[in-house]
């Protein structure tokens, strides 16, 4: 199968690329964000680990949202 260059795109095809592409970048500033404002004691796992994955792993904006959910602690009553 032929990778597809941009110039092969449809006009939709295009604006879907680049909507899922600022949602993605959205999405990593946040918990980017987030993370650095956290202590390691209210993340769960290394942060360096969560830094790593954030800044490196191409996920479509699923990794910044498994960090969202599950990577932070709960602050405790």
């Amino acid at each position: 199968m032929d990778k597809k260059k941009w110039s092969d795109l449809s006009r939709g095809q295009k604006g879907a690329a680049i909507a899922v592409s600022a949602v993605d970048a959205g999405l990593r500033v946040w918990a980017g964000q987030d993370l650095a404002s956290r202590s390691a004691a209210e993340v769960n796992g290394p942060k360096w680990a969560w830094a790593t994955g954030l800044s490196l792993v191409n996920s479509m904006g699923i990794l910044p949202v498994i960090y969202l959910l599950r990577g932070r602690k709960t602050p405790q009553a």
